[in-house]
């Protein structure tokens, strides 16, 4: 059987009893079947030509649908990609799989997730119940440092991409974590403030541990020198955010201005700084990291280092599915910094 006759399951209409085929949508619309194939490739660049529009207006009038099952068994794989995350209840995470999930589909591809906590026992089980399900690639958003799963994926042959992490020899789609740190800062900074604190997340997170190099370049670029006890490690989550928050307010001397290594932290050191009796933006200036939807729409807007998450899945996608082509190992996505009314001039 020819492979681009293989039947299509799932069209809305078929002719006789059988599915719509690439065979029928060519007869159709006068043109080979290569034609029609390349066409509604989703893989490759839409065509605008006239024959194009004739062959997806005929596709769409017969009900074709392509069989991804078929396709799948002619490049020789499933058509799915596994995602990996701690979890699923950080708006980061659950932000970054939709945007992978949209970048798998424009390349035909469909994205699973799964989940394993930071545990690095959990993340091995997740990732092999989704190699078990005969995924074309995984993507490793977990963020381990001290995590040693990457190589042995590699020694092992496993396509795989990390996203918002890197070891360092893994490709990876990243962002600009240390300019991000860089960039909060030195806003806090260009604000009048010195007396700076940063709720710094875990010393095993590749973002985390950036974003502090940045805060320290810029700190010794304007020739100050960070307070020990006003760099707290802390976990990523809002009530890590609120413990570390309260232990920098609550002193007698305090920073007038608290970089948040991500937006969950910084929305606990806002619940801090509420009990404590300050105000956002007028006792204390803050800038989170992330920018997620929330952060733009509460009663003080927290200004946040925004990393485009459709442009990092985009790269990561496009990482796995280069196969053995050489490619820049990793790809950093430029940050930027959104200023809002949580952060003001030193009063």
């Amino acid at each position: 059987m020819d492979p681009n006759t293989f039947p299509h399951n799932g069209s809305s209409r078929k002719l006789g009893s059988k599915p719509v085929t690439l065979q029928d949508v060519a007869t159709a619309a006068g043109v080979s079947v290569s034609t029609v194939s390349r066409v509604l490739d989703e893989r490759l660049p839409p065509s605008r030509s006239k024959a194009a529009e004739r062959v997806r207006q005929v596709a769409q009038e017969l009900g074709y649908r392509r069989d991804i099952m078929a396709s799948s068994l002619r490049r020789g794989g499933t058509g799915t990609i596994g995602v990996l995350v701690p979890r699923l209840s950080d708006m980061v995470m659950a932000l970054l799989y939709e945007a992978i999930c949209r970048a798998a589909e424009r390349y035909g591809y469909f994205a699973i997730v799964a989940t394993c906590g930071d545990d690095l026992v959990q993340e091995k089980q997740a990732a092999a119940s989704l190699l078990d399900r005969r995924v074309d690639g995984l993507i490793l958003a977990t963020s381990r440092l001290d995590d040693h799963f990457p190589a042995e994926l590699r020694q092992q042959n496993v396509a795989h991409v990390l996203a918002l992490r890197t070891d360092g020899v893994s490709r990876s789609a990243i962002g600009d974590d240390e300019q991000g740190g860089y960039l909060a800062t030195r806003h806090l900074i260009d604000l009048g403030h010195r007396d700076i604190g940063m709720v710094a997340g875990p010393s095993f997170s590749s973002g985390a541990t950036y974003r502090r190099e940045g805060f320290h370049r810029a700190m010794r670029e304007a020739g100050l020198t960070p307070n020990p006890a006003w760099i707290r490690e802390s976990g990523f989550s809002i009530e890590s955010g609120e413990s570390e928050g309260m232990a920098l307010l609550s002193g007698a001397h305090r920073p007038t201005a608290i970089f948040a290594i991500n937006d969950d932290l910084a929305f606990g050191v806002m619940a801090a700084a509420h009990r404590l009796g300050l105000a956002i933006g007028q006792d204390l200036s803050l800038v989170g990291y992330n920018d997620i939807p929330l952060s733009a729409r509460l009663p003080v807007p927290l200004s946040s280092v925004h990393i485009p998450f459709d442009h990092v899945a985009s790269i990561a996608v496009e990482l796995l599915l280069a196969g053995t082509e050489p490619v820049d190992t990793i790809r950093r996505v430029m940050p930027s910094l959104i200023p809002r009314s949580s952060s003001a001039p030193l009063r």
